[in-house]
């Protein structure tokens, strides 16, 4: 397996050698428009019901966060090639040893996140938010990730030529 530091490595590489042509492709410019719209319309959700509060309160006094180090081995160069082509910027090193690679001062640093990262909530947050509630947020989270399956695919189809045959 692959350590986190190869995978930016890969990642960055692919980049900066084939981001011009991705971005030429209108099926990944529009992926990434609906990507980071129904990114914005679930992290609004969570905002408005409570999960980042719930879970800025667990970080402060309640003893850490869910995003363990480790977390992180479950990302693969596909994802970070995404969040690259979303502006964002790959750490360079871990934050806090005992959390994931991608934790920050306030919080992931990622964009695009793994459907574990997308999906998991404790159990504080599911006795202190009614499901209806949840099931709305759950709803739109899954648009997130289809959106993201679909890009991650393109990406693979427009690259396919390129890459290198195991």
């Amino acid at each position: 397996m692959r350590s986190i530091e190869e995978k930016i490595d890969w990642a960055e590489d692919y980049y900066e050698r084939f981001s011009g042509p991705l971005m030429q492709d209108e099926a990944i410019v529009h992926y990434l428009t609906r990507l980071e719209d129904a990114m914005q319309v679930s992290h609004k959700e969570m905002g408005e019901i409570g999960v980042l509060g719930i879970c800025r309160d667990c970080e402060k006094n309640g003893g850490g966060s869910c995003c363990g180090a480790g977390l992180e081995n479950k990302y693969d160069g596909w994802l970070l090639l995404i969040n690259l082509l979303l502006d964002v910027r790959l750490p360079k090193k871990r934050h806090h040893k005992e959390s994931c690679f991608f934790l920050g001062e306030t919080g992931c640093l990622l964009k695009a996140r793994h459907v574990i990262c997308v999906n998991y909530l404790c159990k504080k947050i599911t006795d202190q938010i009614n499901p209806h509630t949840l099931k709305a947020l759950r709803e739109k989270e899954g648009i997130e990730l289809d959106v993201l399956f679909r890009l991650n695919e393109r990406l693979k189809k427009v690259l396919q030529f390129r890459l290198p045959k195991d």
